[in-house]
């Protein structure tokens, strides 16, 4: 980027108006300061006269309630002001949240705070919503818990998992989320929950078993509530999925984010005590298309193995992952899910659809060329047999293999040994060009 195509733009910004802009090209850079009043980007509160610093793939929106001048340095007409915006409707579903974990609190002994949900199609800001729910409660001392269905984009471990934080502390600004301190991942091994829809429900099961069991031992993040996540496959089988994911969490708020169909399939499937509320997406929503979605992904990955770089040097975590050899001997390697059984082969009057016990099948297998790039999921389980229903550790990355020595070349965060021997194959794959 030139200094011809640079300028220092001072904008002011209205009483709930919003300020949008969006980092496409690579190696720019936004620097943005909040100069006077009060602004908060995605629930998260801007601190005065502190420079934040964006680069490529960054989509940000300023909002204020109360009016401020904000300082952006970047290429000209990046940026533009929005006078409509949700936030408004946003707050108000905070405030009712709130209201029903004073009402737990009240309680004797303490009751269980909300359990809210999000859901809708692709593109709506379904991510965003959660963000600012999240936000807002933290913001109130709470320590609400964060749970993400979505296994498209990995916001708490990798691409192909599923998982669950406790929010503690706001957002960061420029890292993109939350703390990831202690996080409860689960493997999915796919980015598509319907390549392996009966593996993603008995998950769903587990991560809601998990965190009940969570909130039964820390009153404060029992009645903090909790804040689903959830996919943008919303008909058919993904239908089913929500519809499991409310059952499982028990689920007391639904937002249904620009979908009408959606909403009134869920009033009339859910319970009666379930508050199903449809939401406007904002505008400021940007639609990912197919390759976009992939370098997020790839992106993901990088930041999980090297941390969260930033070229002013401020508010970056780099991280230092470790690169060594092992054996194949000292492996046991399995993938989750079979093949299905030909018709043919089925009892009479069925059809291999109908057996879905081989989408939840461990498989072994064995190293070779076929993991090169690949994700492992490092499995916390003590044996073969507990692997589906248990967590994992982490992720480790095959760079290389040798089939003369019988070795593989894995990327981890940390040195060895591994912790576990156990490892999940997963279809996510790395090319790790550092």
């Amino acid at each position: 980027m030139g200094d011809e195509e640079c300028e220092i733009q001072v904008i002011k910004l209205d009483i709930e108006c919003e300020l949008r802009f969006e980092i496409e090209n690579k190696n720019e850079t936004v620097d943005l300061e909040l100069k006077t009043g009060l602004a908060e980007i995605f629930g998260t509160e801007m601190v005065k006269r502190k420079p934040y610093h964006f680069t490529t793939g960054a989509k940000i929106a300023v909002f204020t309630y109360h009016g401020c001048l904000i300082q952006l340095k970047g290429r000209k007409n990046i940026s533009y002001i929005s006078k409509e915006t949700p936030m408004m409707t946003y707050l108000n579903c905070h405030t009712c949240l709130e209201k029903l974990r004073v009402k737990a609190e009240q309680e004797a002994g303490g009751g269980r705070g909300p359990v809210t949900m999000v859901v809708g199609p692709a593109n709506v800001g379904k991510s965003t919503v959660c963000r600012i729910l999240l936000n807002y409660a933290v913001r109130l001392g709470r320590r609400p818990i964060f749970v993400d269905l979505d296994t498209c984009q990995g916001s708490i471990s990798v691409p192909g998992t599923m998982g669950a934080i406790v929010v503690a502390e706001a957002a960061s600004l420029e890292k993109g989320g939350f703390s990831q301190q202690k996080p409860l991942v689960f493997n999915v091994g796919s980015v598509k929950i319907e390549s392996n829809l009966p593996l993603c429900n008995i998950i769903t099961s587990r991560l809601a078993e998990a965190v009940q069991k969570r909130q039964d031992f820390n009153k404060k993040e029992c009645v903090s509530g909790i804040i689903v996540n959830t996919a943008r496959w919303i008909k058919g089988d993904g239908y089913k999925h929500l519809c499991h994911a409310a059952h499982a969490f028990k689920v007391d708020v639904v937002l249904v984010l620009d979908q009408e169909r959606l909403y009134n399939e869920l009033v009339r499937d859910l319970p009666k005590n379930v508050q199903v509320t449809l939401l406007p997406k904002s505008g400021g929503v940007v639609e990912k298309d197919q390759s976009s979605r992939q370098e997020t992904r790839d992106k993901r990955v990088r930041e999980y193995f090297y941390g969260v770089s930033n070229p002013k040097g401020v508010g970056g975590t780099i991280l230092h992952p470790h690169s060594f050899d092992v054996k194949w001997s000292d492996l046991k390697i399995f993938k989750i899910g079979g093949p299905s059984l030909p018709d043919s082969c089925m009892p009479l009057g069925m059809k291999a659809e109908d057996n879905i016990g081989h989408m939840t099948k461990l498989v072994a297998v064995q190293p070779g060329p076929n993991l090169l790039h690949h994700l492992l999921a490092v499995s916390c389980a003590s044996s073969a047999e507990n692997v589906i229903n248990t967590n994992v550790a982490g992720f480790i990355c095959v760079t290389a293999v040798d089939t003369v020595k019988r070795t593989l070349t894995i990327l981890s965060p940390q040195p060895r040994p591994l912790p576990a021997k156990v490892l999940i194959l997963s279809d996510i794959q790395f090319m790790d060009n550092n």
